[in-house]
């Protein structure tokens, strides 16, 4: 496949250089992303020239020849996708869409319903400024093309198993002999995103699932920011992903296209494995004229560039797109996906007809819209001072949404039991070599692959899910952040969710976790005091569609509320609620609370009313939603005249003076936790009706003063 022979450019010994086909389209494609992208690159004076202009034949072959990819339509729900996982080489990106010519749609498209391609030459110029569509690093949503945000290291190969095994899934769901969803996944590496740790959490998960459908491409140009990889990274790749259970296949020289072409339809008809394609590049191409260290994480400066450029035969203004690069994109990409794709519509208007319940659920799904009806019938649970814990309940309503919600997928890092988080019934399954379309994933104990796995899944259309400890959000944080960033529906369900733990010590119990994970933009944090609160911070976080939620369940029995004594649980779908009101009328005093200090909260309350002092009990399983409620509502719940307040949270006490204001008090943690019973605990670090019923008594002294 492709042109035998046509090798990009390559370093003369005198300092100039050779081609084997001058005029070849290939070679003047190539050179062409390389002008551009250290063009960008200068104009902000900004960015990392050396991969762009090393690795530009690889992605040239990849994206020309080989994916399957639609630019008129890059939504396209078969296309291949393509993951720059060394997000910092996003001028490499920019200028294939540019020159690919990607259409505008979506998100971009609603912004500016002018605009008709997702990447402009003018675009181009404004790489890394304000407003540009062309960010320092890919950002998904912004610019059409762009799959996934990439610039963490390593997130992106991670994102990229989570979207082959999407793709997996979809096909055993959906195909039915239509072959709808027979779409690869590639993803572009470089030495630093395997050196991360998640890189290896994620190949190991992939070898194990034998994700035949993914193809890694291995930049090995052997540069970092601090120099050589001799001081770093001396480890035999090759044999490393060898023990993974991939295939690995090596190319000597990122210029011979002929062989890249080859590794790449290895990769493609690799159908046992996941493929590892190692390719030997030189950083800034290899040409004598780019100082090596400069190229990798600076612009080149004016005179390297024109340099550059004479190497490269092109003229040497900026911006110059030569005229048989996009010739040869139109010829190659273009022309193929088009045909490509009009196919697929052809195959699937046939799919509509004979499937038409399963042609829906897809169209739902793409669409990124729950099917209807999927909150109906969610348990309602009785009255207990018994109770249960919310991780108990939490699976109950969890496994009714799973019947109501197909695409609904997800799993544990290892903790399935603990978690409570397994899918159970007919057609569940597990996920698997053997059974791809299984709806429970075992994540092993992968926590930060996890995570990054779950955004992989979300992006192509799946209602994701994944679950570990509170405590090990830690190992998962980065990956939780850019499903924030992205704004995606991820579930992240977290389990154990304070001292309440008891006996396993400070190193399980999470102190500052719920504080520091609610400082996250756009991520919900959900903390429900009881199992109906629980049905209720599911059905919320499902609906929040522009963004993750998180649910922090305990592990201890929690008493389930008396509804007719107390307020609806339907409450706290705005996030905080009067749970009780104080006797005889308006409150002298609000006892603030979320998840297990609810109950008390409430048995505070009963304290304080029969010393005459009126009370009122507000439940917030969740700050963030309650804060996007009007002031009217705020108001009405938190009234602003009651200045006596106390905050009772097992976690750290910060964030919660912005509830309680100058007169209030904070019941909160404010050291580690330790080793024993969890009823020790609570009494030991103060957790007692005692010590809340003080605190309110010291703030309405304050409050009255």
């Amino acid at each position: 496949m492709g042109h035998d022979g046509a090798s990009g450019v390559e370093p003369g010994t005198d300092g100039g250089q050779k081609s084997s086909v001058s005029e070849d389209l290939d070679l003047r494609a190539i050179n062409t992303i390389r002008s551009l992208s250290i063009d960008m690159i200068q104009a902000a004076n900004s960015g990392h020239p050396g991969t762009p202009l090393g690795v530009a034949p690889v992605a040239y072959a990849l994206w020309n020849d080989v994916l399957r990819y639609d630019p008129a339509d890059p939504l396209w729900p078969s296309r291949d996708r393509f993951v720059l996982s060394a997000g910092h080489a996003s001028a490499l990106l920019y200028s294939l869409l540019h020159l690919s010519g990607v259409s505008a749609v979506g998100e971009q498209a609603a912004e500016d319903p002018r605009r008709k391609h997702a990447v402009t030459l003018d675009d181009l110029r404004t790489f890394r400024q304000l407003g540009s569509v062309c960010p320092g690093h890919p950002e998904y949503g912004l610019t059409s093309g762009v799959e996934t945000t990439t610039g963490p290291l390593g997130q992106g190969l991670a994102n990229s198993v989570g979207m082959a095994l999407a793709g997996r899934w979809l096909a055993a769901r959906y195909d039915r002999g239509a072959e709808l969803f027979g779409f690869d996944v590639w993803a572009l590496a470089g030495d630093g995103c395997l050196m991360e740790g998640i890189a290896a959490e994620a190949a190991s998960l992939a070898g194990h699932q034998q994700l035949s459908n993914l193809c890694w491409i291995y930049d090995r140009n052997q540069i970092t920011i601090d120099g050589s990889t001799d001081i770093t990274f001396t480890e035999n790749v090759p044999e490393r992903f060898a023990s993974y259970g991939w295939s690995v296949v090596e190319v000597a020289d990122a210029n011979d296209l002929s062989s890249v072409r080859a590794a790449l339809e290895s990769a493609r008809a690799e159908r046992s494995k996941p493929t590892l394609v190692i390719v030997q590049s030189h950083i800034g191409f290899g040409s004598p004229v780019i100082d090596s260290p400069k190229a990798h994480g600076e612009a080149l400066g004016p005179e390297n560039v024109a340099k550059t450029k004479e190497a490269l035969g092109l003229p040497l203004e900026d911006f110059f797109v030569d005229p048989r690069a996009e010739e040869a994109f139109a010829k190659g990409l273009r022309a193929r996906g088009e045909a490509e794709h009009r196919a697929w519509v052809e195959s699937f208007n046939a799919y509509r007809a004979a499937h038409p319940d399963l042609a829906h659920e897809l169209e739902s799904l793409w669409a990124g819209r729950l099917p209807d009806g999927w909150d109906a019938d969610l348990p309602a649970f009785e009255a207990s001072t018994k109770g249960e814990a919310t991780r108990a309940s939490s699976s109950t309503v969890l496994n009714a949404l799973s019947q109501r919600i197909p695409w609904l997928v997800g799993g544990s890092a290892d903790l399935a039991g603990s978690n409570k988080t397994w899918l159970n019934g007919e057609g569940m399954g597990t996920m698997s070599p053997e059974d791809p379309g299984g709806r429970n994933i075992n994540y092993g104990i992968r926590e930060h692959a996890a995570a990054a796995v779950a955004s992989g899944l979300a992006l192509c259309g799946l209602q994701s899910y994944w679950a570990t400890f509170l405590i090990f959000s830690d190992y998962a944080r980065p990956a939780m952040r850019l499903s924030a960033l992205m704004e995606l529906p991820v579930l992240h369900v977290f389990t154990h969710d304070s001292i309440g733990v008891g006996e396993d010590g400070p190193t399980h119990q999470p102190i500052e976790h719920l504080a520091s994970l609610r400082a996250m933009p756009n991520l919900w944090v959900f903390r429900p005091a009881d199992s109906n609160e629980v049905t209720e911070a599911w059905k919320s976080a499902l609906s929040h569609r522009h963004g993750p939620s998180l649910l922090a369940l305990s592990r201890q029995n929690l008493p389930v509320l008396d509804r007719e004594q107390y307020s609806s649980a339907s409450g706290a779908a705005r996030g905080a609620y009067v749970l009780a009101e104080a006797t005889g009328g308006a409150p002298s005093v609000l006892l603030l609370a979320t998840g297990s200090e609810v109950a008390l909260a409430l048995e505070a309350r009963s304290v304080l009313e029969a010393e005459g002092i009126p009370t009122r009990v507000v439940s917030m399983p969740c700050l963030e939603l309650f804060a996007e409620q009007d002031g009217d509502y705020r108001a009405s719940v938190l009234p602003p005249e009651v200045r006596a307040r106390v905050s009772i949270e097992l976690g750290a006490g910060l964030g919660w003076d912005r509830f309680v204001g100058d007169a209030g008090e904070i019941v909160a943690m404010t050291s580690f936790g330790a080793s024993a019973p969890a009823s020790d605990l609570a009494t030991h670090f103060g957790f007692t009706t005692e010590t809340v019923v003080a605190a309110a008594r010291r703030s309405r002294a304050i409050a009255n003063t």
